[in-house]
């Protein structure tokens, strides 16, 4: 398939203003579904955690997860939204294989709550206030297996399976008014916002917010119009397009900057853009149309009939406004200072979703340095192989063990990493794998100097080196030392007897 033509960003941005608006989907882990008593669990076997409900089958009837309605209230108030009085639901009419019933119980006319901001802060500390139209509750759809193909798409798949097993499971979409005045940093004020909302939702503790299995999804809508008409608000708004689903900060931010780069090309040649759904491809970094996409009144709303409407108390509401977790942009400031950390690293901490357990691993006794290097670096690596969770491995206190023999010399960095692998493989504990393997540094000078005094006479010319004031080459021997002892020395005091020994 050819190339995608797109226009320079620089150019893009001087020709026209990017405005966006951002749909995120945020799975809510309650133990059951929304509207019925269906386990609300990841991982089943297809098709297994299912009711009538579920399924729409005649008779089956509604009722509402009274948790569900807390935690929507609760990231409401997160998100500075007003709650309403009463709120109801609709049936929003549409046909998709994965759609049992043929309409999807959602919030129309009346949601949960409303009119709220959000402020996020980006990596040059440029603070954005994001506008919230709305958060409305609903129920998740099932899912489609495409089965066949390289990608797992529907594109190139032989046939499709579905799995109901997602169907019903709580939802709170966030929908935010357009975001104007981005300019340049458009993409990652995406990028950002999404991540401030998997940071809100994880600290209330009402989702488990990993992206990569469904549990926070965003779709991104992009327009753009001529410069020229910054200052006519709503009014002047180019046709936009809404990518669907991108599953990671990393997409997001990149499909926004594609769409304003494609968008642009399309203008520039007096091509209309199509108001369409599209579909993100991580391995060509290109968006690819889906479906016309639909206005509201295409999915013929009505009240939900067998839902009676939600009347929260303000006594229920101010409870859960006295639980709210420290705002995550207060959060962000917060612990860079106390930790700190560069922005960059900070940053990296949140794409990886890290920063509670580095928080934990502090609280465990350990350096918020090592902390963080231990956990984005051999932990995330460990987790990249396997197609694992880093914090699904391993827990902070058990990393704290590991550094604490790093601190105290009986391991070093390549002994702890062994260590690490041994904790994760149910080994045991860290002191019992060292004593299992015989993993703790050799501190006994006897022996080191023995090392150390054979690998000088096996090497004479690096010796003569050594002793002609090229302290450089004693790297040579110190490396053979290691060796020997198969990593279980300290290199900084091997280095110190090999200048000793090699001018004796």
């Amino acid at each position: 398939m050819a190339k995608t033509k797109i226009m320079d960003y620089a150019e893009a941005l001087e020709r026209f203003e990017p405005v966006i608006g951002l749909e995120v989907h945020v799975e809510l882990n309650t133990a059951t579904k929304m509207f019925s008593a269906a386990p609300n669990t990841f991982g089943a076997d297809p098709n297994t955690n299912l009711t009538p409900v579920c399924l729409g089958l005649p008779g089956a009837l509604p009722v509402v997860n009274e948790q569900a309605v807390r935690y929507s209230i609760s990231l409401g108030l997160a998100l500075g939204c007003e709650i309403a009085e009463v709120s109801g639901f609709a049936r929003k009419n549409y046909f998709y294989p994965d759609m049992a019933k043929n309409y999807q119980i959602s919030q129309y006319d009346d949601p949960i709550a409303f009119d709220g901001t959000v402020e996020i802060e980006l990596a040059s500390g440029r603070v954005v206030h994001v506008p919230i139209e709305r958060a409305h509750m609903e129920e998740d759809a099932g899912k489609l297996n495409h089965i066949g193909g390289s990608t797992g798409r529907i594109q190139g798949a032989e046939y499709s399976l579905v799995d109901y097993n997602r169907a019903g499971v709580p939802l709170v979409e966030i929908v935010t008014r357009p975001i104007f005045g981005g300019e340049e940093d458009t993409p990652e004020i995406a990028s950002a916002y999404v991540a401030t909302i998997r940071e809100l939702v994880t600290a209330l503790g009402i989702s488990d917010a990993r992206m990569e299995r469904g549990n926070l999804r965003c779709d991104a809508n992009v327009s753009l119009r001529p410069r020229g008409n910054e200052d006519a608000g709503m009014s002047v708004l180019g046709t936009r397009t809404e990518t669907k689903n991108v599953n990671s900060l990393r997409s997001i931010e990149r499909a926004v900057r594609f769409e304003i780069q494609r968008q642009a090309q399309l203008l520039s040649e007096g091509t209309a853009i199509t108001q369409e759904t599209r579909h993100w491809h991580e391995d060509t970094g290109e968006t690819s149309p889906g479906r016309p996409k639909s206005d509201a009144d295409d999915y013929r709303y009505f009240p939900e009939p067998d839902l009676a409407p939600l009347t929260p108390s303000r006594e229920l509401v101010e409870e859960l406004r006295a639980q709210l977790p420290e705002h995550p942009t207060l959060r962000r400031r917060r612990l860079i200072s106390e930790w700190q950390f560069s922005a960059l690293e900070f940053q990296d901490v949140v794409n990886a979703g890290l920063v509670g357990a580095i928080e934990s691993t502090i609280a465990a006794g350990v350096s918020a340095q090592a902390a963080r290097k231990w956990w984005t670096g051999e932990i995330a690596r460990i987790a990249n192989e396997r197609g694992a969770v880093p914090t699904e491995l391993i827990t902070p206190e058990q990393i704290a063990s590991v550094v604490t023999l790093v601190d105290d010399g009986t391991l070093n960095d390549k002994l702890a990493r062994q260590v690490l692998a041994g904790i994760i493989d149910g080994e045991g504990t860290a002191s019992e794998i060292v004593a299992a393997r015989g993993l703790a540094i050799v501190s006994d000078d006897g022996a080191l100097i023995a090392a150390v005094d054979a690998a000088l006479a096996e090497q004479p010319d690096v010796l003569a080196k050594i002793r002609d004031g090229k302290v450089q080459a004693a790297g040579a021997i110190i490396g053979s030392v290691m060796k020997a002892m198969r990593g279980q020395a300290d290199a900084a005091r091997v280095r110190e007897l090999v200048l000793e020994r090699a001018n004796a």
